[in-house]
């Protein structure tokens, strides 16, 4: 066996939520470039389609999809227009997040809500979904799109200088639980084959303010903030058989912020 074969996602299907973003964009392109079938879905069906007609020109094999991830009726019909004919879904990539709070604390607790039915609700419906699926069909790969915020605490010097907003409180919130719920399908599912890891993201640069950049890369080990490939060989490991003994797993994929 060549190890480099357990990378390859030849005959796999994926599908990445909010995959015309700013990290979903190179999520799509690594799991297309090792080979695997891609669907982008989101509720932005334009923007879905654009990217994956840009990526098909490239050679990659890659479509678009709609789905509501407030909507269990919405998932539930973008999944069984993907498993048609027997076919089967492989790999999921949890990447979608609606960012609904302007006012940070002050924000009304309808936003908070409403994060919450997208970010934690529809992320159990859309995982238990696909992993049903998957292990109704003897396995697969879930890779929930974290960051550092679910572990880390708000650093408020980041900020001040630039005349920018701490994120808002909601997205610690989801985050922070979206580690452990990782931890819990990670245990439920493991029996029938059915992998959930987590990947905690640094910033994406992203032409933030001078300041900000300046205090943010000083915070990390690599002095800097992520690029649009940087994530994309962790992607591929935690949805390839590479990763086949790996489950449960938080792993920090920013260039060292979190480690100091």
């Amino acid at each position: 066996m060549n190890i480099l074969d357990r990378f390859k996602l030849d005959g796999k299907r994926a599908v990445v939520t909010g995959g015309s973003g700013l990290y979903g964009r190179q999520i799509v392109k690594s799991l297309a470039m090792a080979g695997a079938e891609v669907y982008t879905a989101s509720r932005n069906l334009e923007a879905n389609e654009a990217y994956a007609a840009e990526l098909r020109a490239e050679g990659l094999n890659v479509y678009a999809g709609q789905l509501d991830q407030g909507d269990e009726a919405s998932i539930n019909a973008f999944l069984e227009s993907l498993t048609k004919e027997d076919k089967t879904v492989d790999i999921l990539i949890n990447n979608s997040v609606l960012r609904c709070m302007k006012k940070g604390m002050k924000d009304d607790p309808e936003r908070f809500d409403e994060s919450m039915h997208v970010n934690a609700t529809g992320l159990f419906m859309i995982s238990r979904a696909f992993a049903e699926h998957m292990a109704e069909n003897g396995g697969g790969s879930i890779v929930n799109i974290g960051s550092y915020m679910g572990v880390l605490g708000p650093n408020d010097t980041l900020y001040r200088d630039a005349g920018m907003n701490m994120p808002a409180p909601d997205y610690f919130f989801h985050k922070g639980g979206m580690v452990n719920f990782t931890r819990y399908c990670a245990s439920y599912y493991g029996p029938k084959n059915v992998r959930c890891n987590v990947l905690n993201l640094g910033g994406f640069f992203n032409n933030q303010p001078e300041e900000f950049l300046k205090h943010y890369n000083d915070k990390t080990f690599l002095k800097r903030m992520a690029n649009d490939t940087d994530i994309m060989g962790a992607i591929v490991f935690l949805a390839s058989d590479a990763s086949a003994y790996i489950t449960g797993a938080s792993i920090p994929v920013d260039g060292g912020y979190s480690a100091k």
